[in-house]
């Protein structure tokens, strides 16, 4: 995917998510835009990074690394970026993100036919053993912190 398709689709999915943002935590459009922008920002520059280092490292690991450097307390700004970005809902930004993945998935439809049965199997498995074992360790850390 070329960068100008990647920023297109950031785009796309900061718009659907900052309206997503105002719907569910009816948190403001324009308090939530900054970061937004910082969000989407931080993607572009790791996905310019993951096509011009060396190496084959995915694009989210520049990502992420780029968004921890940036939010690290010592970093100058830091503070800042973070109170902008908190602004911004998480389930707000997974909403979209889900929603594109979905579309994608139905448009290859034939080959996840292909795949079979078992990958279905395989799927429900992980993803209710995802599902067992977040709600496990949520449980005990929410225990050990007096929460619940």
């Amino acid at each position: 995917m070329k960068l100008k398709d990647s920023l297109f689709v950031l785009v796309l999915m900061g718009a659907l998510s900052l309206v997503g943002n105002m719907i569910g935590p009816k948190n403001n459009i324009l308090e939530a835009l900054p970061g937004m922008l910082i969000l989407i920002g931080i993607s572009i520059v790791g996905i310019a990074l993951s096509k011009i280092m060396p190496g084959k490292i995915p694009a989210v690991a520049y990502i992420v690394t780029l968004a921890c450097i940036l939010t690290y307390p010592s970093f100058p700004g830091a503070a800042q970026i973070s109170k902008y970005i908190a602004k911004v809902d998480f389930l707000a930004l997974t909403t979209p993100i889900l929603a594109y993945v979905g579309l994608s998935i139905g448009k290859d439809l034939d080959s996840f036919k292909k795949s079979g049965w078992r990958l279905i199997v395989v799927s429900c498995v992980v993803f209710v053993g995802t599902y067992i074992g977040s709600a496990i360790i949520a449980q005990v850390i929410l225990k050990a912190l007096g929460q619940i």
